[in-house]
């Protein structure tokens, strides 16, 4: 009974104490940092001891319909373990980060919120529990976004809301097709589904709509390079660290369970992976705002890691290389993001600018800042010894090992073809790690090398106390994971493999062999080369030391697709298609009323008070009851949607 309830503690606690820490924010902000640096700190501590439930469930029959469910395996106990840590980390770097900024109430009051409701999509027990869960997360986040509120920032949260309230709406319609084929949602069925895959592949792709959207894979990623640029630092971090793999987590529930060894499946994962990992690497080589290359490399990472998860689906019975690479990957990458991203917050809380000609030549002399930059750099870069080392490592082999052994996998493809596809797949795999390098050493130059900025003045004390210990201690846990990885790295990997169908025979790894470091050591020389043949030469200023923006303008596509199928195609097709509505409903109508004026005994009431319109022939307004704005149409709007949310909960 106690685990029962542990786990639904470790949900709404976070969204309570949200509101506790509001509420006293009204009276002293003081204590509202230190009440919410509570809250995360308490859920962090109960998120460590639950690993004596694991195993347990929590479910509340009539909720929200269909019920609620709740669950901890090794998994879900991994990613809970991060979600608690990386909030309490951000939480309290956020009290120096935001001393100046507007609106500090209700930032920790939605950021607190977020992680509950990130808390119910990785506990979630059925996919019904998961989509509530995601969409509650997606509508809070949306303040850690815009809460700086200028023009970027609105713009930025926008497009971020647009993409999650899309990507919301189709997974819901596939849910709804795939509740109607197969009669359940909870995640531990999935797998053992007695009906035809291909019946589900239209409810599986618009299901994946959703979570890829949030997981920003191409073409769905335009909402994250703009978001995390725009979002504070500590957001920035958990937007990428944290936000991105709850979709990565609906993506591995469809895969490892609808979907298990599901070539075809794995087939649609791998090209999109491909175009996301190549693609984001090559937008942050072009960057010149240090949290924009950052997000890019986000975009990246998540293409290697849905790498990762397609490999599964190739490998059958064989692929624990591939499961246990996806995890070491996404729990990496999220501890890896923390720190850069926190550097990037030390660099903007001192010079309140992000452009590499404006901070140039910052992190001279400063060691803490410098030691932690390093470290995440190198974990990025997936050098040998550090935590990025061990993921990427995987599912590479997982690559070769398909390579080696394939047997056409693929039918509507040639044995030879499959094997050059995957040939591909390595070598963009191993450029992509390079151009990670390429960007990486671009950054370090710039902050540790390139002489600073004649206007840049820092004060000789850049960051507080703890926050240089939160820094730091983040820091070393890329190399402790990377240089003790039998002990680390193969516990983490191996106590969440379960949760994606894992073969219960585990692989050993001798992860420091030539045929293993030959992968890391390609990458990396890729990426020397790539520096200092391309970067310097062609994006970086001989004279001063400049960084060239030569990325198109033009080529966005949110600016030349998304924005204008959203703000204009899809609106004149919904007011052309209310039209023809109209004007097949309008006879019938119009015949029946006239039909009902012949009764006698029926006066239809005149309108003498109520809306607002005109008299045309007096040219006057008659009436002014009802208000007649865009603000007010808006109010009513949301009234009407707490309403039904009420109704949904109740």
């Amino acid at each position: 009974m106690e685990g029962n309830f542990l786990l639904l503690f470790l949900v709404l606690w976070p969204m309570t104490g949200g509101l506790i820490s509001y509420f006293v924010g009204k009276k002293d902000r003081k204590i509202r940092d230190y009440t919410a640096d509570f809250v995360c700190l308490l859920e962090l501590a109960t998120t460590l001891y639950a690993y004596k439930f694991l195993g347990t469930e929590f479910k509340a029959a009539g909720v929200c319909g269909l019920g609620i469910k709740f669950c901890l395996d090794g998994f879900r106990y991994i990613y809970a373990v991060i979600i608690a840590f990386m909030w309490a980390v951000t939480t309290i770097f956020s009290r120096e980060y935001l001393t100046h900024h507007r609106n500090r109430n209700r930032y920790y009051l939605y950021v607190l919120m977020t992680l509950g409701s990130i808390m119910g999509v990785f506990l979630s027990g059925d996919l019904y529990t998961t989509f509530i869960f995601f969409e509650m997360m997606s509508l809070f986040s949306y303040i850690m976004v815009v809460q700086d509120e200028t023009r970027e920032a609105q713009r930025a949260a926008q497009t971020y809301l647009a993409i999650a309230i899309i990507g919301g709406l189709v997974t819901l319609t596939g849910l709804i097709l795939f509740y109607a084929k197969t009669g359940t949602l909870d995640i531990d069925s999935l797998s053992r589904l007695k009906i035809d895959k291909n019946e589900l592949y239209i409810s599986g792709v618009l299901i994946f709509t959703g979570f890829a959207a949030k997981a920003a894979i191409f073409p769905s990623h335009i909402w994250l390079p703009t978001a995390h640029t725009a979002a504070p630092a500590p957001s920035s971090a958990l937007l990428s660290g944290l936000l991105t793999k709850s979709g990565l987590f609906g993506i591995i529930i469809l895969s490892a369970g609808v979907f298990l060894h599901d070539s075809i499946w794995g087939f649609l994962l791998l090209i999109l992976a491909i175009i996301t990992m190549t693609l984001g690497a090559v937008l942050a080589v072009f960057s010149i705002n240090i949290k924009r290359t950052l997000a890019c490399s986000s975009m990246s990472q998540l293409g290697f890691i849905l790498t990762g998860i397609a490999m599964q689906c190739f490998l059958g019975q064989e692929n624990d290389l591939a499961v246990r690479g996806t995890i070491l990957y996404m729990v990496g990458h999220s501890l890896i993001k923390l720190v850069l991203f926190l550097c990037a917050g030390v660099v903007h809380m001192n010079t309140h600018k992000l452009n590499l000609n404006d901070i140039k030549g910052f992190g001279r002399g400063k060691k803490v800042f410098m030691f932690a930059f390093i470290m995440g750099g190198l974990g990025l870069m997936g050098a040998p010894l550090w935590n990025g080392y061990l993921g990427k490592t995987l599912i590479h082999e997982s690559i070769v090992e398909h390579i080696h052994h394939t047997a056409g996998t693929l039918g509507f493809m040639s044995l030879s073809s499959e094997k050059f596809l995957f040939n591909i797949c390595e070598w963009l795999f191993l450029i992509s790690g390079g151009l990670t390098t390429a960007y990486v050493i671009k950054l370090f130059v710039a902050l540790f090398i390139a002489r600073p900025s004649q206007d840049m003045h820092v004060k000789e004390k850049y960051i507080s106390g703890i926050n240089a210990f939160l820094l730091t201690f983040s820091a070393l846990l890329l190399p402790l994971i990377g240089m003790l990885p039998y002990d680390t790295g193969d516990k983490i990997s191996v106590l969440g493999s379960a949760f994606m169908n894992a073969p219960e025979h585990h692989h050993f790894i001798n992860y420091f062999t030539f045929a293993n470091l030959e992968g890391s050591l390609i990458s990396i020389s890729i990426g020397v080369i790539v520096y200092f043949l391309f970067i310097k030469k062609f994006l970086i200023s001989r004279e001063n030391y400049n960084y060239y923006d030569k990325w198109p303008a033009w080529l966005n596509i949110e600016n030349f697709l998304f924005r204008p199928v959203i703000g204009l195609i899809l609106p004149f097709i919904g007011s052309l298609f209310a039209k023809i509505l109209d004007l097949i409903t309008a006879g019938p109508v119009t015949l029946a009323l006239s039909n009902m004026s012949r009764i006698k005994f029926i006066k239809p009431p005149e309108d003498t008070d109520f809306g607002f319109y005109q008299d045309e022939s007096k040219n006057e307004t008659v009436g002014t009851l009802l208000p007649s704005s865009l603000a007010y149409g808006l109010m009513t709007f949301a009234v009407g949607l707490l309403f039904v949310i009420a109704f949904l909960m109740l």
